[in-house]
């Protein structure tokens, strides 16, 4: 499902598959307001973060970069980062849309920390001038 349908229909999953409350030991709540959440999120070498959404589209600071396979709710794999040519030092910033249920494999040598600034509300538009 591409972000296009996600943004017509809107948001179709659980909150329980949040991030912060379904992959607590991975996300931790640093800033929360009514336009921003700023989580930190950590995966140790070997770990599999469990399947979990992210609702808002964001910034993310890669504080350490480790490689990683992402999966969808089904298992299956989207992103294999040892096939990609990925920046492997950091800091690494990028944008992020919604992400619908998936996991995240820390299959590296290292810590992936990374830093992300959800955006909770669209921004404001000026009103134009008469």
């Amino acid at each position: 499902m591409d972000i296009v349908t996600l943004s017509a229909r809107g948001w179709e999953w659980p909150d329980s598959l949040d991030a912060v409350v379904a992959a607590p030991e991975h996300h931790a709540v640093l800033l929360e307001n009514d336009h921003v959440r700023v989580l930190g999120a950590r995966v140790e070498v070997g770990d599999t973060v469990p399947v979990h959404t992210h609702r808002w589209p964001g910034v993310q600071y890669v504080v350490s970069f480790a490689d990683f396979v992402r999966r969808d709710g089904g298992g299956e794999v989207l992103v294999d980062s040892r096939a990609m040519d990925f920046p492997r030092e950091g800091p690494i910033v990028l944008w992020s849309e919604p992400v619908p249920p998936h996991t995240l494999e820390n299959v590296g040598d290292g810590l992936i920390h990374v830093i992300v600034v959800e955006l909770k509300s669209p921004p404001a538009r000026p009103q134009a001038s008469s």
